[in-house]
Formats: C-alpha cells, structure tokens, sequence
C-alpha cells in the first residue's frame, strides 16, 4: 500500500481548497521548465493534498501555454497518485445546461500548437488512451459531487480546441451534430495523455459555463455570463473536492484498471539506444519503469 495524495487542477474559478490543514505554497523545479505556479500542498481529513491553478494566480497563461507537462511532472515529483481536473467547458448537450457539472470519459483532441508527451527521439514510448480516465476516480468524483447537492452527469466527450478564441458557429456545429460531442473546452488536452504517461489516474470534472455558440436561443459566448458561472460553479467545485478524502481513503491500492501501470510495456527504445540525457529529464514521470 501506498499514501493517497490527491491532486486538484485548478482551472478559471477554482483558486483555492477548502480546509486544508498545514497548508502551503511549495515551488517544484522541473526538467520541463517551470509549472503554471507554484503548488498548494496540506492534508484534507488525514489524506495529502496538493492544489495547481492551472493558469497560474491571476489567470497569467493561455490555455496554449499552459506549461502541461511540467505540471504534471511536479505533480508527480510531490508524490501525487490522482489528478483531478477541474475546468470551465461550454455545452453542446440541452440537458447539461449552465451551472451542472460534467464528468468526462473521452476526450477529441484538436490542439496544434502543445507539446504532447514527455517521450520522443532517443526514448519512444507509446501508451493507450482508449480509456483516457480513471474509472475508480470519476466514481469518488460523481459521488463527492451529489453528496454536495450538485447537478452531475456521469459520462461525455469533450472537445478540446486549441483556443484562446472561442468556436465559430460552423464548428460549433459540427462538434455537436457530426461528431457527437457533449462539451467543448481548451484545457484537458494534452494534461490528460500526459497524466497517463506519467502513470497518474487522473479524472475530469467538466463545469458547464455556456451553450457555446450553436444554441439559437443564446446566441454567441459571452464572457461576462461565463464568469457569472463560474462564480457559483466555483463553490460547488470546492464542495465537491471536500468530499474525495474520505471516499478515497488514506492508503492506496494499485490502481484496478491499471493507470499507474501505463508505461509497463509502453517503451520501444532499446536500453543501448536510450538518449540519457531524455532519461535524466525522465526520472519522475518514468522512474518507476526505467
């Protein structure tokens, strides 16, 4: 057994962890460079916690860049074992309307300009996304989530779009009519594949702001009703996030589905053909296997 330490991914709205004991801003060096922030760690009810605004305080870095991968790397380096995601989407879907919360289980992935594994020339690796989240982690989530009084539907794909402008009409369109997605959001890729490089179960909690731009009764996104939102959206999502420490338990079993076993016959590179120097910047993410 190892000790559960539960990571929150702040996004627009969520600053903050309610209740965290022996709380305090810890700065984590990377090989990836520098993380969005520096990190909130405490214990919430005897379970570790650590809290990254994934933006940065006071909002600094654009969805493209967002320094994804040493976020993750730090994360892993404070010994973190699941990541949750916490981001303001918009809604393709009548029924997820403002205000609910999401819990996503596939994502498309329509960004461009991010670097999106910590693996390539000199150490090849190649993990399955297929099941991008953690079903034992999106079960804590669902249930921390109506425990709180929170609107919460189980299951969506969400549409990550490399922003920082919001879809056209035409996309948003065809998003939701050609390719069947729920939510549309600018944050969850590439920060989910590199959690499962990195061996993390990680869980999504998409909270709806908007309509995106399809719905003919609301017209285009408008940000000032987003932030509106997110005001009460934030309150539900630190409810939320008190609730996971007793579900999830101080001491941590192996992951059932197999998250924290990723890399177990993901890498290709032959051990002579190894770049070291991919190896040094490995050592968090990959420690384990290498």
């Amino acid at each position: 057994m190892t000790q559960t330490k539960i990571a929150i991914i702040g996004g627009s709205g969520i600053y903050e962890i309610d209740g965290l004991e022996n709380a305090e801003w810890v700065t984590v060096e990377t090989p990836w460079g520098d993380p969005s922030d520096q990190i909130l760690t405490g214990t919430l009810n005897g379970v570790g916690m650590a809290f990254l605004p994934r933006h940065g305080r006071g909002h600094v870095h654009s969805p493209t860049e967002v320094p994804y991968r040493a976020n993750i790397d730090a994360l892993k380096r404070l010994g973190v074992t699941d990541v949750i995601s916490v981001s303001a989407c918009g809604s393709f879907r009548e029924h997820l309307a403002p205000g609910d919360f999401v819990i996503v289980d596939q994502f498309i992935d329509r960004t461009f300009a991010r670097e999106k594994s910590f693996f390539g020339t000199g150490c090849v690796a190649h993990v399955s996304v297929a099941h991008p989240t953690c079903p034992r982690l999106s079960d804590a989530c669902e249930t921390a989530g109506k425990a709180a009084g929170i609107t919460i539907h189980r299951g969506g794909t969400y549409l990550a779009m490399e922003g920082p402008q919001f879809s056209s009409l035409a996309e948003s369109k065809m998003y939701r009519e050609q390719w069947g997605c729920d939510v549309i959001g600018m944050t969850n890729m590439p920060e989910a594949k590199l959690a499962r490089e990195a061996e993390l179960c990680y869980a999504s909690i998409a909270m709806v702001t908007d309509y995106d731009s399809w719905h003919p009764d609301h017209g285009e996104v408008d940000v000032s009703a987003i932030i509106a939102t997110l005001t009460g959206n934030a309150e539900k999502g630190r409810a939320l996030v008190k609730g996971l420490p007793d579900l999830l338990g101080a001491e941590r079993a192996p992951c059932p589905h197999g998250c924290d076993r990723a890399l177990e016959y993901a890498i290709l590179t032959a051990p002579e053909k190894r770049d070291p120097a991919l190896l040094a910047k490995l050592d968090a993410v990959a420690g384990r296997i290498l």
